[in-house]
């Protein structure tokens, strides 16, 4: 049986109308709540949602904030895309007023135990792998939150359906976190922190702040999967509450999760068990090789047999736009790593793929210090096509260093010098290092039309 809970004609504000701000809006009133939904855009695909939710019973304002309407709600549900630093939520907060995140209000309607990813990079591909191991041991999941791509939908889409499943499985970013009051996951999994998101945090030490938020109701019963090669994370993790349990690669004694003779091992309360060998894994890249303990520790966590998690990672294919093979042709592989959006993301793609790589490596300049990058590619013996708003600054901060191309235009031109520059042994790789908001809408957008023209070169080669 679904809660029972009801808002009881409760007066809930939403700002922001895109997925989760519609999932919200609809959950609420569904609970029986009088809903306001805010929104600053006025375009066309806008104007249609809003009147989609109008025909519902809600009410729609578009255009500015108005912050005495939003005020006067009861609970204010703020819409992930919605910074903190904007200018409604600044005032809000000046006036005492309190928000709560999407995910937040979707947890107060959740019926069954919850397991939380967070973490810089890589937390959609273990929640996609725990979700495929759970599934495969027969209990029923509900996966959504910021899975990327459209793969999974909002929380608040969750909180509407009739059946309870054995296990809510929440991606939850740094933004969703920020306005957490009540959630409390049963098992929560951060997979590792790094700098990111400084267009939207004042400092590290702030967006840091907020993924600890994983962490605020924590109690003895609380069970923590962490990377147990994190020197920041275990910092953050310290004295929060509950058992602890950890990843790494290699074993040490107190890891859960570890490469014993090549073969993932879990080991919990003395009992080891042998999952699957390291070749066995269908996923490019040493980090997506720490996805996998993360993912097979929580999931042996929840109640998972180890032949659930065989089949299930067997099972498992490429995610998209993580380090998502596109095709290979005589010699050279093309793989696309478009959700790689900052410095450490790229970092992680360029080590766990070897040499010979040429890297795509440009986007939005959100000011970085692209020096860091230097290391890893002379390395792994590496050439650079620099490209987009930050093409320039990448390439004045990394030639002397290692072999690098400016080139302007463009994704079809950055493609095309790749083509022509690539050598048999190469792997062309697309990490860019940087958001994608100078040409594209999304990394997502990103990666497709990098496949789309990557295939046609392929093709090409094909005649």
């Amino acid at each position: 049986m679904k809660s029972d809970r009801n808002l009881d004609g409760q007066s809930i504000a939403v700002i922001g109308l895109g997925m989760s701000g519609i999932a919200a809006a609809k959950l609420a009133l569904e609970k029986g709540g009088e809903v306001y939904v805010s929104e600053m855009r006025t375009d066309q695909e806008t104007r249609d949602r809003a009147s989609r939710l109008r025909r519902l019973g809600v009410e729609v304002e578009l255009g500015p904030h108005v912050e005495s309407r939003i005020s006067s709600a009861e609970t204010i549900v703020v819409s992930p895309g919605i910074s903190q630093d904007s200018k409604i939520i600044r005032d809000l907060s000046g006036n005492g007023i309190s928000t709560i995140s999407e995910p937040e209000f979707a947890f107060r309607f959740f019926d069954g135990p919850l397991i939380v990813v967070t973490g810089t990079n890589g937390k959609t591909t273990t929640a996609l792998l725990i979700a495929e191991f759970l599934n495969e041991d027969g209990q029923t999941i509900a996966l959504g939150g910021n899975v990327g791509g459209g793969m999974a939908p909002p929380a608040s889409e969750l909180a509407l359906s009739e059946i309870s499943p054995s296990w809510y499985i929440l991606e939850l970013s740094s933004f969703q976190l920020s306005g957490i009051i009540e959630l409390k996951p049963n098992i929560g999994v951060v997979t590792n922190l790094a700098p990111d998101h400084l267009d939207r945090y004042e400092s590290v030490a702030d967006y840091y702040s907020d993924k600890a938020n994983i962490f605020a109701n924590a109690d003895d019963s609380s069970r923590w999967v962490l990377n147990g090669g994190d020197v920041e994370l275990l910092g953050l993790a310290k004295d929060v509450p509950g058992e602890h349990f950890y990843f790494s690669e290699g074993h040490s004694d107190c890891s859960s999760a570890y490469f014993e003779h090549g073969v993932v091992t879990v080991d919990l309360a003395g009992s080891q068990s042998s999952i699957v060998k390291r070749g066995e894994i269908p996923l490019l890249g040493n980090h997506n090789a720490e996805n996998v303990l993360a993912a097979a520790l929580t999931a042996k966590l929840a109640g998972s047999s180890n032949n659930s998690m065989e089949k299930g990672i067997k099972k498992f294919s490429d995610v998209p736009h993580r380090t998502e093979k596109v095709g290979q042709h005589q010699g050279i592989a093309w793989v696309n790593d478009s959700k790689a959006t900052n410095i450490t993301a790229t970092t992680s793609g360029i080590t766990s793929l070897g040499a010979n790589l040429l890297v795509l490596l440009g986007g939005q300049d959100k000011g970085e210090d692209f020096t860091k990058l230097i290391a890893p590619l002379k390395n792994n013996d590496s050439k650079v096509i620099a490209f987009g708003e930050a093409g320039t600054r990448l390439y004045e901060q990394l030639k002397g260093n290692v072999r690098v191309r400016l080139v302007k235009g463009d994704l079809e031109n950055v493609v095309e010098s790749a083509y022509e520059w690539a050598e048999a042994g190469d792997t062309v790789l697309l990490s860019p290092a940087c958001p994608s908001f100078d040409m594209f809408r999304n990394y997502e957008e990103r990666g497709e039309n990098f496949r789309e023209i990557a295939r046609k070169y392929l093709e090409m080669s094909d005649v």
